[in-house]
C-alpha cells in the first residue's frame, strides 16, 4: 500500500473542453492518466490537487467522475479554482453514492489517515500584487482557517501532510499566512498543483525555510501519479 498525488487532471467527458487543443504535452492525455495510474494498486491512495472536472456543475461532472472512480487505487479529491461543480461535502458524497462513483472521499474542513500520516489540505490562494487587497485577504483568511481545521482535525498523528491546488509559494510570492499555519502545526512537507508550462520554470519545488515542497499538475509530472511513501 502506498500513498500517491498529482494534480490537475482537467477532464471533460461530459463536456466539450479537451485539454489536447493546448499541446505542451496534452495531447492523448486520458490515455496518458490511465497508464500513470496502472501503477497503481487497488489499496493504494492518491491525493488528486484539484481541478479534476471542467463541468459546470455535479451532474455534468458525472462522466469525469465515474472515469476517476473506475482508476486503481482510493482517491481523496480537493477544489481547485475550475472546480465549478464544487458544493456540499455532503451534496458531493450523496452524488458520487447514488451515481454509483466509488472510492472517492473528500478533503474539506477535515483530513484522513494513511499508515498513521495525516492527510491534510485546501485549495489554498495566491495572489500576487496589490489589485483587490481586500478582496483578496478575504479569501486568504477563509483557506487559512480552512487549513487550521484540517490540521486541527488531525490530532497527535506522526506526521502530517498538506496537499494544496495552490502553491503556498510561487515565484517571489509567498502566502504566509497559509506557510504560517503549515509552521505552528509542524508540517515539513506539502504538494501543490494549479501551474502550467511557462510557470513550471518559476515553481518554488525543494525545501524553504524548513517546508518541503513539491509540484505535482499532471503535465508536470507526465500525468504518473507521483509515490510520497
Amino acid at each position: 500500500m502506498s500513498l500517491y498525488a498529482i494534480g490537475d487532471l482537467h477532464l471533460s467527458l461530459g463536456s466539450d473542453k479537451p485539454m489536447d487543443v493546448f499541446g505542451g504535452g496534452w495531447e492523448n492525455y486520458i490515455e496518458k492518466i490511465k497508464n500513470g495510474f496502472s501503477l497503481l494498486g487497488p489499496d493504494d491512495v492518491c491525493v488528486l490537487c484539484g481541478d479534476n472536472s471542467w463541468a459546470m456543475s455535479l451532474d455534468g461532472s458525472l462522466e469525469d467522475f465515474a472515469f476517476i472512480g473506475s482508476l486503481p487505487g482510493k482517491k481523496i479529491i480537493l477544489k481547485g479554482n475550475h472546480d465549478y461543480w464544487w458544493g456540499t461535502a455532503a451534496k458531493m458524497k450523496s452524488f458520487f453514492a447514488q451515481n454509483g462513483v466509488e472510492n472517492i472521499d473528500i478533503l474539506h474542513n477535515n483530513c484522513f489517515f494513511y499508515d498513521g500520516i495525516a492527510i491534510c489540505g485546501t485549495r489554498g490562494w495566491l495572489a500576487e500584487g496589490e489589485a483587490d487587497k481586500e478582496h483578496n485577504q478575504k479569501i486568504m483568511a477563509r483557506e487559512t482557517a480552512r487549513l487550521r481545521a484540517s490540521l486541527q482535525a488531525a490530532g497527535n498523528a506522526g506526521e502530517k501532510l498538506c496537499f494544496f491546488h495552490y502553491p503556498p509559494r510561487y515565484k517571489d510570492t509567498v502566502c504566509q499566512d497559509i506557510v504560517d499555519a503549515m509552521n505552528e502545526f509542524g508540517v515539513k512537507r506539502c504538494w501543490y498543483g494549479h501551474i502550467h508550462s511557462y510557470g513550471h520554470r518559476f515553481a518554488v519545488r525543494g525545501e524553504a525555510e524548513g517546508i518541503v515542497y513539491e509540484m505535482v499538475s499532471a503535465d508536470f509530472v507526465d500525468f504518473a501519479p507521483q509515490k510520497i511513501v
